[in-house]
């Protein structure tokens, strides 16, 4: 597993997502968020819309995938605190990007602080996601990171199957 830049000011690298009708719908869908502004265009345009638009729970989950995609599959995301500004429309771009805002090292015994006992650091990410039309997402992610896994003992050997599928 690769170590990972966890200090204050460290940018995450930026993320590019396509703002397809598909993904638009898709995710709509999937947040069971059937309101007709996220997959129907004409009922959109009734409203006032140029078209149909980007539920909050499906940003909510691209932030968090950014998140967890810069920090690894161990990482834990402990708060999700957005707001959203420009929509997210089809045939646009969203581009994610992201800083270490605070970094709470862990330790043994816990600090009450945000910090798992025995856990590594808590890292607090502010998030900017835009658009063609300006910022569609600002907000911060507290994500508690695992610590680094013990590095195997020299004198150790791992264990074998034999031909039999018994340890050797």
């Amino acid at each position: 597993m690769t170590e990972v830049a966890v200090g204050v000011g460290t940018e995450l690298a930026p993320l590019e997502i396509p703002v397809t009708r598909t993904l638009i719908v898709s995710g709509a869908i999937a947040s069971r968020d059937y309101q007709d502004v996220h997959h129907d265009a004409e009922l959109a345009k009734e409203k006032g819309s140029p078209d149909i638009f980007m539920n909050i729970l499906t940003t909510n989950g691209l932030v968090g995938r950014y998140v967890t995609d810069h920090f690894g599959p161990a990482a834990v995301l402990r708060k999700v605190a957005i707001r959203l500004g420009a929509p997210n429309y089809p045939g646009d771009t969203m581009v994610l990007t992201g800083t270490v805002a605070e970094v709470q090292e862990g330790d043994a015994g816990g600090s009450g602080h945000g910090s798992e006992p025995g856990g590594g650091a808590t890292v607090v990410v502010r998030i900017v996601g835009a658009n063609g039309l300006g910022k569609h997402v600002t907000g911060t992610v507290t994500v508690a990171l695992p610590n680094p896994p013990n590095p195997p003992s020299p004198t150790s050997t791992p264990s074998r199957p034999s031909v039999s599928g018994r340890p050797a």
